[in-house]
């Protein structure tokens, strides 16, 4: 079972999440409402996963990822919190955050987003906005494009080109497996659900070279 230190002044909450995480195969081993509590709850059980939210009592605890990862290197923190923007998530990550999951996704995408997390991966699940301004929309993008590898930027360039799995592993020089691992990830990192939409993304916000000289690059 994965063992969790969940730190939120939402006790109400805390009481709702802790049974039906319970129930998904997360054991919460200590719950704190305080952030000192939290820390010294972390360093009490190392546990496997530390659920965060940013703020106490009304302070901004974005400095919490990092006293946490000192408390217990070993630990991912996945935060947990109201704070929607893009600026926010990428702070969070940029800080040692392994997940960062906006409230109102509920108790299935805490877990989904936990268990991305168990196997290494980035997880990241915010709230669709309905309309917004082009050029933060733009701005939001590139900010997650800042986290696609060399070759998960290549897979972009040849999925704008429209290739096929087997012609970019052999584009590439990679297996069929890597070349599905690498598309999975830059899915993910930039929070489309396909690769149609990962094409038209890059597209509509020139997040690629041409594929041929991307995908020369080694």
């Amino acid at each position: 079972m994965i063992t969790a230190v969940f730190g939120d002044d939402h006790a109400i909450l805390v009481e709702a999440l802790v049974p039906k995480l319970k129930r998904n195969g997360i054991d919460v081993v200590a719950s704190a409402h305080r952030f000192p509590d939290v820390l010294a709850a972390v360093r009490a059980h190392r546990p496997d996963i530390c659920l965060l939210d940013l703020r106490f009592g009304g302070d901004d605890r974005h400095d919490g990822i990092a006293a946490v990862r000192a408390a217990s290197p070993d630990t991912k923190i996945v935060v947990l919190t109201a704070d929607p923007t893009i600026e926010s998530m990428v702070a969070a990550v940029e800080d040692g955050a392994a997940a960062y999951v906006h409230k109102s996704r509920g108790c299935d995408g805490l877990v989904a987003a936990i268990e991305k997390v168990m196997r290494g991966e980035l997880a990241t699940d915010l709230p669709t906005r309905s309309r917004r301004d082009d050029t933060e929309a733009d701005r939001d993008v590139r900010l997650l494009a800042r986290y696609l590898t060399v070759r998960e930027r290549q897979c972009l360039a040849l999925l704008v080109d429209g290739l096929r799995t087997e012609d970019m592993a052999r584009r590439l020089g990679v297996s069929t497996t890597t070349v599905r691992s690498h598309v999975q990830a830059l899915l993910t990192k930039l929070g489309v659900h396909s690769r149609l939409e990962a094409a038209s993304c890059a597209v509509r916000h020139d997040l690629v070279d041409s594929p041929d000289r991307s995908a020369s690059r080694g």
